[in-house]
C-alpha cells in the first residue's frame, strides 16, 4: 500500500481550502456603483464618491457649491450638466457644507469664478472622459492646469493627491471661508499654518433651515491638516482682498494659498483631520486614522470597506439591474453621516459638546449622526437597515434620544444637534417604533416610549423645528383643520390633510408599541387617533379632502392640486394614505373600483415615466396621479397585495424598478428626482428582492409582502448574520409574476410572510411567468389592523 505523509495529505487539504475559498470568494460589487447616476439637479449630499459608509469625511468636486441655495434644499454642489470644477469640498450633509480645496497654476486667482465666464477664477474646465468616481475613489484631470485630482477618505479624514505637470506657479487653495452647498452664509471662520506642513481652521455657518427652525443655532466644521511637501511661501485672502506673505487668515472670504515649484509629475498629498467640535478633535481623528496612512492604503480600505458593506447583498442577474441595485445600495449607505469624533465627543445644540456612552467592553455605545428628515424613509431605508444594517437603525434611535434627552423632542431633521426640520410632520416616532417591532431595542426602550408618546401628543412649547406645531389639534378633533394661509399652528395647517393621514398613520405605530409595552390606556388612544384619515374621507368623490375647523370641507376643491391641503403632492395621490389599515380603505372605496382606480393610475404614470417625465426638478410629479420621485406614493404599488390581487404589485413594482430607475447622468432617479440620502435607492433594492412592508415594520407582529424578484438569485447575509437566500426560476424581463413560492421547501399560499420567520433565514424561491397566476396569493390577504 502507498504510504501518505501526512504533510503532503495536510498540503492536499490545504490545496482543496484554499480552491473551495477561491471558488466561494465574494464577487467585486465595486464595478457596479456608478455614483454619476443621476447628477443632474442633485442635492449637495448625493455625489460624494470619496467617502466610506456613514462617513463625516465626504470628500467630492464642486461645480456650483459657492452659489449656495436661496431655500436651502435645492440641488448645489455638483451637476453632470456643468463642464468646470471650483473645488473638492470635505462636508456634505442636510444643510452641512463647507471647507473646499483647489489646486492650480500660472496667474493667482481666489476666488472660484463663475460658471458662465472660463477664466473668471480658479474654477478649471474638465472633461468626463478624464474622470473617475467609485465608492471610496474620485479621479480627474484639471483641464486648464494639466492637473490629476485624486480624492479618498477614512470616515474623519479627508486624502487628497495633486499630480502637478512642471510649473514654477504651482499652488493649492485653501478655500475656508465661503459658502459651500447648503452652507448657508457664513459667520466666522479662520485658517492659519502652524507651520511649514501642518495647517488648521474653522467656519461656522447658519444654514437656511437653522435660522428658519433653530434660529439660535449654528454649525461649525473644523480641520487639521498636513501637507507632504513644504510650500515655497504662503499667502492669506478674506473677502477684504489678499495678504500676499500672510500664513493665517480671519473673517468671512478666509483662505490660504500654498505656492510652489514642481517637477513634472509631481504629487503633492494632503490629508484632513475633519470634527464638528473642535480644531484638537479634529487632529486627534486624523491621528488615530490617517497618521500612518498613505493615500494608496486609505484608498484600498476605504474600497475594501464598501465591498464589505455592500457585498452584505449580492445578486445575480441582468447587468443593468446590478448597476441600478448598487449603485441604489451605495447612496442607502452614504446618506447620514456621523457627527462624532473618534474621542466620542458630538456637537451639542448650545455650543458644549456632548460626549457617547460606552458599553461594558469600553466601546461607544453608538455613533451619532447628521440626517435629514426620515420621512418617507419607513417605505425604504429603515427597511434595509433592519434587513442587514441594523447598526445603522440602532444609531438612528439612539442619535434621536439623545436629541430628546438634551432638546425636550426629537429632531425632524438634525444639522450638529439643530433642528432642520424638512416637512414638519416629524416622523421619528413611527421609525423609532418599526426599530422596537423589529427587534432593533439596544437602547432605553422606555426613554423612547416617552418621547414618542410626547412626539404624537404634545404641542405645548413645542419648538417649530421639531415639527407637528398643529399635533393639538388633531388629537382635539381627530384631523387637522385646513387653513388657508401658508402656515401651521395649534389651530390647523395649510397641509392639514396630508398631516390627518401621517399623524393617523404615526398614532398607529404608536399604538402598536403601546400595546407591546402594556400601555393600555393610550393603546385605545392612539388607536382611535389613527382612524383620523376617516374623518376627511369624501364619499362622493371617493376622495380625501380638507376639512375646516367647522368641520366643512373645503370649497373649489381640485383633487390634483397641490400645496392646498396637502404637501408635495395631491389628493389623487394621498388618498392611499393609510399604510396603517390598507383593508379599511379598500373596503370604504369598494373593492372593485380601489382596483380599477389604482391600476388605472399606474397605467397613466406609466406614460410619464411613473413622475414628472423628463422636466429636470424635484417638484415635476407633483400634480401627477402618482409621483415616485417623492415620497407619499411609495407605498401604494403594493397596496394590491391587500386587494386580492398580487399579480398587480407584482406588475407594477417590476415596471417602476424598470422605467422609473435608469443608469444615466441625467436618467437616474426619475429625472425630477427628489432622492433623500439614500432613500429612492433603498427602494429599488427591496423592491427588486421583492420584499417590502407597507406599515414600516410597525405592527406589533410584523409582516412582509412578497413582489417580482427583479434577479434570479440574490443573497442577503441578515443583521443577526443569519444567510436568506431568494431564487427566481424562469425569471426574464416578460416573466414578471409570480406563479407559485416556497420558503425552506413549504410551499407558501399568500403574497406575505411574518418578518420573524423570514428573518430566521434559509430559502425562498419562486417560480416566475409571463402571465398572471391569478389563484397564487390570495389565499389569505395580508393582516391590516392589529
Amino acid at each position: 500500500m502507498k504510504r501518505i505523509h501526512f504533510s503532503t495529505l495536510f498540503g492536499s487539504i490545504a490545496l482543496a481550502a484554499l480552491l473551495t475559498s477561491c471558488a466561494v470568494k465574494r464577487p467585486n460589487v465595486l464595478r457596479y456603483v456608478d455614483p454619476n447616476i443621476g447628477t443632474a439637479h442633485s442635492r449637495w449630499f448625493f455625489y460624494t464618491p470619496a467617502a466610506v459608509p456613514h462617513g463625516m469625511a465626504k470628500l467630492a468636486p464642486s461645480t456650483n457649491g459657492h452659489y449656495g441655495n436661496d431655500q436651502g434644499w435645492e440641488a448645489v454642489g455638483y451637476d453632470t450638466r456643468h463642464n468646470s470644477i471650483e473645488g473638492f469640498a470635505h462636508f456634505h450633509e442636510w444643510q452641512v457644507g463647507g471647507v473646499s480645496f483647489m489646486p492650480a497654476t500660472g496667474e493667482l486667482k481666489v476666488k472660484p469664478g463663475e460658471l458662465d465666464k472660463p477664466g473668471s477664477g480658479y474654477r478649471s474646465k474638465f472633461d468626463r472622459k478624464n474622470q473617475v468616481a467609485e465608492p471610496g475613489y474620485y479621479k480627474v484631470l484639471l483641464d486648464d492646469y494639466g492637473i490629476t485630482a485624486e480624492l479618498t477618505a477614512t470616515k474623519h479624514v479627508g486624502f487628497h493627491r495633486y499630480t502637478f505637470p512642471k510649473n514654477d506657479q504651482s499652488r493649492i487653495i485653501l478655500d475656508i471661508g465661503n459658502v459651500q452647498g447648503e452652507s448657508g452664509e457664513v459667520r466666522k471662520s479662520e485658517v492659519r499654518m502652524i507651520d511649514d506642513t501642518h495647517f488648521e481652521g474653522f467656519v461656522t455657518t447658519y444654514p437656511k433651515y437653522v435660522k428658519t427652525y433653530d434660529p439660535n443655532g449654528q454649525v461649525s466644521m473644523y480641520v487639521w491638516g498636513e501637507v507632504s511637501k513644504s510650500p515655497r511661501s504662503v499667502g492669506a485672502f478674506t473677502d477684504a482682498g489678499v495678504q500676499a506673505q500672510s500664513n493665517s487668515a480671519t473673517g468671512k472670504g478666509a483662505g490660504l494659498f500654498l505656492d510652489y515649484v514642481t517637477n513634472a509629475n509631481e504629487a503633492i498629498e494632503l490629508k484632513v483631520g475633519l470634527s464638528y467640535t473642535s480644531i484638537a478633535n479634529a487632529k486627534a481623528n486624523l491621528e488615530a486614522e490617517a497618521a500612518k496612512l498613505s493615500f494608496e492604503k486609505a484608498r484600498k480600505q476605504a474600497q475594501d470597506t464598501w465591498q464589505t458593506e455592500l457585498g452584505k447583498l449580492t445578486v445575480e442577474g441582468n447587468e443593468t439591474n446590478k448597476v441600478k441595485f448598487y449603485t441604489g445600495l451605495f447612496h442607502a449607505l452614504l446618506g447620514r453621516g456621523i457627527a462624532n469624533d473618534v474621542t466620542g465627543a458630538y456637537p451639542r445644540h448650545d455650543g458644549t459638546i456632548g460626549q457617547l456612552p460606552r458599553d461594558k467592553k469600553g466601546n461607544f455605545s453608538y455613533n451619532f449622526y447628521n440626517t435629514d428628515a426620515i420621512w418617507g424613509a419607513y417605505w425604504n431605508l429603515t427597511q434595509l437597515w433592519a434587513l442587514s444594517y441594523p447598526e445603522r437603525y440602532n444609531d438612528f434611535v439612539q442619535t434621536q434620544l439623545a436629541i430628546y434627552k438634551e432638546r425636550g423632542w426629537f429632531g425632524d431633521g438634525i444639522a450638529n444637534s439643530n433642528f432642520v426640520s424638512g416637512v414638519g410632520t416629524n416622523f421619528v416616532g413611527l421609525a423609532i417604533a418599526g426599530a422596537y417591532q423589529a427587534g432593533i431595542r439596544d437602547y432605553d426602550t422606555n426613554l423612547a416610549y416617552e418621547a414618542i408618546r410626547a412626539n404624537e401628543l404634545s404641542g405645548r412649547n413645542r419648538p417649530v423645528g421639531s415639527g407637528k406645531l398643529d399635533v393639538e389639534a388633531f388629537v382635539k378633533r381627530g384631523y387637522v383643520p385646513y387653513l388657508d394661509e401658508d402656515k401651521t399652528d395649534s389651530t390647523g395647517s395649510r397641509f392639514s390633510a396630508s398631516h390627518t393621514l401621517e399623524y393617523s398613520f404615526s398614532a398607529f405605530a404608536a399604538a402598536q408599541l403601546a400595546k407591546a409595552m402594556g400601555k393600555q390606556t393610550d393603546y385605545g388612544q392612539f388607536t382611535r387617533l389613527s382612524n383620523g384619515w376617516k374623518l376627511l374621507y369624501e364619499p362622493k368623490a371617493k376622495l380625501v379632502r380638507p376639512k375646516k375647523a367647522d368641520g366643512s370641507f373645503i370649497d373649489k376643491f381640485d383633487p390634483y392640486e397641490p400645496w392646498r391641503g396637502f404637501q408635495e403632492g395631491n389628493a389623487v395621490q394621498y388618498t392611499f394614505f393609510v399604510p396603517q389599515n390598507p383593508q379599511a380603505l379598500i373596503e370604504t372605496v369598494g373593492k372593485d373600483e380601489f382596483n380599477n382606480r389604482l391600476d388605472g393610475i399606474f397605467t397613466t404614470a406609466q406614460k410619464n415615466g411613473f413622475g414628472g417625465g423628463k422636466e429636470i426638478d424635484a417638484f415635476a410629479g407633483i400634480k401627477s396621479i402618482y409621483n415616485h420621485g417623492n415620497q407619499p406614493n411609495l407605498h401604494i404599488s403594493w397596496l394590491f397585495n391587500f386587494s386580492g390581487k398580487p399579480w398587480l404589485t407584482q406588475k407594477w413594482t417590476r415596471a417602476i424598478c424598470n422605467e422609473f430607475y435608469g443608469v444615466e447622468p441625467i436618467h437616474g432617479y426619475g429625472y425630477g428626482q427628489d432622492e433623500d440620502q439614500g432613500q429612492l435607492g433603498s427602494w429599488y433594492v427591496i423592491a427588486s428582492l421583492g420584499l417590502f412592508d407597507v406599515k414600516g415594520f410597525t405592527d406589533l407582529r410584523p409582516i412582509i409582502q412578497l413582489g417580482s424578484p427583479a434577479f434570479d438569485q440574490a443573497t442577503i447575509r441578515l443583521g443577526d448574520g443569519k444567510t436568506l437566500q431568494i431564487e427566481a426560476k424562469n425569471n426574464s424581463a416578460q416573466n414578471v409574476y409570480v406563479q407559485s413560492a416556497t420558503f425552506n421547501g413549504k410551499a407558501l399560499q399568500n403574497c406575505w410572510l411574518y418578518r420573524d420567520e423570514l428573518m430566521k433565514g434559509g430559502k425562498l424561491t419562486f417560480v416566475m411567468g409571463s402571465q398572471p397566476n391569478t389563484k397564487w396569493g390570495i389565499q389569505t390577504p395580508p393582516p391590516s389592523a392589529q
